[in-house]
């Protein structure tokens, strides 16, 4: 069975009870919406809305990238940012007017992803995300407030957290769209979701792919270097060919968004990462000089100079690799 066939099959017992409509923006909602334009507004930060196929887009700003469904009959985001760029999305989401928000989607828990919710929450009918990640969210905000310089956004007060969970797939018709979430166990954090658009063909991977740069390993979050390994070769052997990737973040030269290949890069640089890290500890290397490494062996294009990210990747995988089975 492949995973589109098993999506079909499981999704009756995953269903939520929400409908998607055609509905108006109520006053409440029509102030939020007027207080992501002013957020909008105070925003210095380059953003652009970009159609990838049918009515499927990509938002950029600052953050992770958003995706977006907009046709005649509903409207749908996948993660939300930060408030200032959410607010702009916001406003200037295609075909928009006064039409409220179907669902967003949030592929994960971390702020640059979920902080512009907000924003969001008063125009939208749902937020989904996976089972784990509001915990996930709460607990990672409550780290943060202990540093004084925190942003407001980043506070426990300013949460706000998807009110629709799932625990593995949750699908449903949105419009002319069918779209899918599935998780497949812990990867870049303990709650990653891969969303599909089935109809227009394009799938948001979220964080499961940095696209030639370094990626963040959330250990505290629950991330598993050896299953997110895994995570990407299966995606690479179900989805169609053809597909449209979405990535949450990207080196300028090679952007964000993409094909299977890219898909097939982060695998194998999450497979050198874990291999190189092994035989460094089997020669008795301490941890300490197995971070110095500069840039991986093959994965020139990941390097950057500041931040390099490479030496919290190998303590990362070091803390896996050495990890006692509880």
């Amino acid at each position: 069975m492949n995973r589109r066939d098993f999506l079909v099959s499981s999704s009756a017992a995953m269903f939520t009870g929400w409908a998607v409509g055609k509905g108006k923006e109520s006053a409440s909602s029509a102030t939020a919406s007027a207080a992501g334009q002013k957020a909008a507004a105070s925003a210095a930060t380059a953003t652009e809305f970009r159609t990838l196929r049918r009515d499927v887009g990509v938002f950029t700003g600052r953050g992770g990238t958003i995706g977006w469904l907009a046709d005649k009959d509903a409207l749908a985001i996948v993660d939300t940012q930060f408030p200032d760029t959410a607010g702009i999305c916001l406003g200037g989401l295609p075909g928009r007017k006064d039409r409220r928000i179907d669902v967003v989607l949030n592929t994960h828990h971390h702020a640059d992803h979920t902080s512009g919710n907000g924003i969001f929450r008063p125009v939208a009918r749902t937020i989904v995300a996976q089972a784990n990640v509001p915990k996930l969210q709460f607990a990672a905000a409550e780290r943060a407030e202990r540093n004084p310089n925190v942003s407001s956004w980043a506070r426990l007060t300013q949460q706000v957290y998807a009110d629709t969970t799932f625990p593995e797939v949750w699908r449903h018709d949105v419009g002319g769209e069918v779209m899918t979430a599935q998780f497949n166990g812990p990867g870049h954090t303990g709650g990653d979701a891969v969303i599909t658009f089935e109809r227009a063909n394009v799938v948001h991977m979220g964080d499961l792919v940095f696209n030639r740069i370094y990626p963040v390993i959330d250990r505290a979050g629950g991330a598993s270097i050896r299953n997110w390994i895994k995570i990407l070769a299966e995606a690479q052997r179900d989805y169609p060919a053809d597909a449209i990737y979405i990535y949450g973040h990207g080196n300028p030269k090679f952007g964000v968004t993409g094909t299977r290949s890219d898909l097939g890069v982060m695998h194998d640089y999450l497979t050198a990462l874990v291999d190189y890290t092994q035989k460094q500890i089997d020669a008795g290397k301490a941890k300490a000089e197995i971070v110095t490494l500069e840039n991986m062996p093959g994965f020139e294009d990941f390097h950057a100079p500041a931040p390099n990210r490479l030496a919290g990747n190998l303590a990362d995988a070091y803390d896996e690799l050495t990890a006692k089975a509880g």
